[in-house]
């Protein structure tokens, strides 16, 4: 007699396994994919404050603190307590999204888009990183702490998606409100996605280097930029007041309604502090305030855009006539 041949058993990860022994609710998957919200716009705060505080180069480089010691040494003082705690923060960072990853994927029925949003955040936490070595190796080379903070808010903007997805379906998209309005939405998240650029640029010319050292700044003078910044808030605000009117007109849903106040709450607050730190003449703790205010602004925009339509829950597949008659007899 022949032998069957053998057969191959499929190879499991660990990820597999904790699904195969874990179903978690809705709300602990949502919660999951929260946290690495809150981290990521925690790690943007505090990232401001390292160079708020002049500590960018307190860890003289990356991905050791100094070249003969992991951690942050006595000698470098306040300045290597305050940049080492923020690399530190990264791995917290990155546990809340290997979280987020777990819940996804143990998710029943299994949501592969979520966990594929998962594992991005996880891809670009990594690169981040990345380019903050860059940035520590090239002393504050504006253009990469400028793209150090982009790249935080392609996070945030990725964190916050896979937070919305875990609180809808996989079903067909379908719109909330009709396309005119929808498109006004999108013009609002490209004109939020070019001030927090413009930010950079004030940033990047501007008072804080970073260090206390001399350090290269971006070529042109930082109150124009202010000046072109504060244009592109004023087109955002006239953009959200916009859709604030037009969502009465066309009846919208009351949760995209509240999305489009909380935007306009969010954008006055932002601009009066963006005004008073510019007045005051650009002091620490405003423009840390800011900070935090660019990311609430960002969350509120990518919010609204994602309020304008919604995706139910995929229908249950039809159970055959004859399996049917089966489970009747049961």
């Amino acid at each position: 007699m022949h032998k069957a041949p053998p057969t191959m058993e499929p190879v499991q990860t660990p990820l597999d396994r904790i699904a195969q022994r874990w179903t978690p609710a809705p709300g602990i998957v949502r919660r999951a994919a929260l946290s690495a919200v809150v981290m990521t716009v925690v790690i943007i705060v505090t990232g401001g404050a390292v160079r708020l505080t002049g500590s960018g180069l307190g860890c003289d480089t990356w991905p050791k603190c100094t070249d003969d010691s992991l951690f942050a040494t006595p000698e470098q003082g306040l300045h290597g307590a305050i940049e080492f705690g923020n690399r530190m923060l990264t791995y917290v960072l990155s546990a809340a999204v290997g979280w987020a990853i777990i819940a996804a994927r143990s998710a029943k029925p299994r949501r592969r888009s979520l966990t594929r949003l998962g594992w991005a955040q996880f891809w670009i936490v990594a690169s981040n990183a990345v380019v903050g070595g860059i940035t520590v190796w090239t002393g504050l080379n504006p253009w990469t702490v400028a793209g150090h903070f982009i790249l935080a808010n392609a996070l945030l903007t990725t964190a916050v998606l896979t937070w919305h997805r875990a609180g809808e379906g996989d079903g067909e998209r379908r719109p909330r409100v009709p396309l005119p309005v929808r498109r006004l939405s999108w013009a609002i998240v490209i004109t939020a996605g070019l001030a927090i650029v413009l930010g950079t640029a004030v940033t990047g010319a501007g008072k804080h280097a970073g260090d206390s050292s001399d350090v290269e700044r971006m070529p042109w003078d930082w109150v124009n930029a202010a000046h072109l910044h504060a244009v592109s808030a004023w087109v955002i605000c006239a953009l959200a007041l916009a859709m604030w009117l037009v969502l009465r007109v066309v009846d919208a849903p009351g949760d995209t309604r509240a999305r489009a106040r909380d935007l306009l709450i969010v954008l006055l607050l932002q601009g009066g502090i963006g005004y008073l730190q510019y007045f005051t003449g650009v002091p620490e703790i405003l423009v840390g305030v800011h900070m935090l205010g660019s990311s609430l602004m960002w969350i509120a925009v990518v919010r609204l855009a994602l309020s304008m339509r919604e995706r139910p829950a995929e229908p249950a597949t039809a159970i055959p006539a004859q399996q049917d008659a089966v489970l009747s007899r049961a």
